[in-house]
């Protein structure tokens, strides 16, 4: 048996998410498991989201602490295997995947294929599958170790920016000839505005704070960029998407009484500040409706098969990482901390949403 790996690991208080501790302990793999040593990962509003519903979609469960009050927030990094008695799974290997904030992961290998693994904890099993993949770096057609902090940062966010606009132009945009999006500095919305196609026949309009409209017009998506307090001076009769990242909502109830009838469908597509679900409401027009990627996921599968969506995936999120490499002015500036403490700051300044849009915050252990 391989000798006990000392690890160091953060944990988030349950309802309290910028309130962190780091404590030290020991691992021991066992036969079947291998060690991964974190070495990068990404930090966004969208972790705070993993953590707002921990208990309610079951994030805290992918990574159990056995610490009463405390979970394991996810994030997406680069890991490398420091021990392994797996077949297909060498040490010295490096993959990218859903980790704990931790030095050290242990992790069971399944389904080992060239391409990558599943971890096959049993208490991981009853998980979203999608969550549980690893995949083999050297063998990934996206993966560039010069692109390694804009992988971190933008693929978990970019899957549902890309499922999310095949989903509205799938549905011929319900019919709208004019998007307008809330939350337009998030990062996975204006992935989704990028993925959107562009044509005369549709406007698309970003919904920001005062603060961060610089930061949105800089980025040439949107036709428009409007404050949320004077939304009402756009074109009210146009027919008229909703693609919701604020989950604020007030601004969802001043949203549907300005537009009435011209707007064709509320589209939820989550929240990097509110972490309550969509709640009944008796607003004029269209009833407010969740996105959930999975649905849309399948559907494709069934439309295309699997390796056509991969590969449409694929080449857009190559696309993509391409021109925010180039932008100019950046979409994007990457700032990198060193070690635990850091990542605790990094924490503690998203969970009081202080964050510029333009960071992209980077954790090296």
């Amino acid at each position: 048996m391989t000798d006990a790996i000392a690890r160091t690991r953060l944990l988030t208080r349950e309802g309290d998410h910028g309130t962190t501790t780091v404590e030290d302990d020991r691992i021991s793999p066992a036969p079947g498991e291998i060690v991964l040593r974190l070495d990068r990962f990404s930090l966004t509003a969208n972790n705070l989201t993993y953590a707002d519903f921990g208990v309610a979609m079951n994030y805290w469960d992918f990574f159990p602490t056995g610490q009463p009050g405390y979970g394991h927030m996810p994030v997406w990094g680069f890991a490398d295997v420091v021990s392994s008695s797996v077949d297909g799974v060498a040490e010295g290997e490096r993959f990218y995947g859903y980790f704990p904030i931790a030095s050290h992961v242990l992790m069971r290998p399944e389904r080992v294929t060239p391409r990558g693994f599943y971890d096959g904890a049993e208490y991981r099993k009853p998980l979203v599958s999608a969550y549980n993949q690893y995949a083999r770096c050297s063998a990934d057609p996206v993966y560039d170790p010069s692109m390694e902090n804009l992988l971190a940062l933008y693929r978990p966010l970019f899957l549902t920016s890309f499922i999310l606009a095949d989903f509205l132009e799938d549905n011929d945009l319900f019919g709208a000839r004019q998007v307008l999006f809330s939350s337009a500095s998030s990062k996975t919305c204006y992935g989704a505005a990028y993925c959107l196609p562009r044509d005369a026949s549709r406007r698309f309009v970003a919904l920001t704070s005062e603060r961060n409209g610089e930061f949105v017009r800089g980025l040439g998506l949107y036709d428009d960029v409007v404050g949320y307090g004077d939304f009402e001076r756009i074109d009210l009769s146009l027919p008229t998407l909703y693609v919701d990242f604020s989950g604020n909502a007030q601004l969802r109830e001043r949203i549907h009484h300005a537009f009435g009838a011209a707007l064709v469908h509320d589209c939820y597509a989550g929240s990097a500040s509110e972490s309550r679900y969509l709640e009944e409401t008796k607003l004029p027009g269209p009833k407010p409706k969740f996105f959930f990627a999975p649905i849309q996921i399948r559907k494709r599968n069934e439309d295309w098969g699997g390796p056509e969506v991969t590969r449409r995936y694929n080449a857009a999120q190559t696309q993509f990482f391409n021109d925010v490499a180039k932008a100019d002015p950046a979409w994007v500036e990457i700032v990198e901390e060193m070690g635990f403490e850091a990542a605790a700051k990094v924490i503690a300044k998203l969970a009081r949403g202080d964050n510029d849009p333009r960071s992209g915050n980077i954790v090296v252990l």
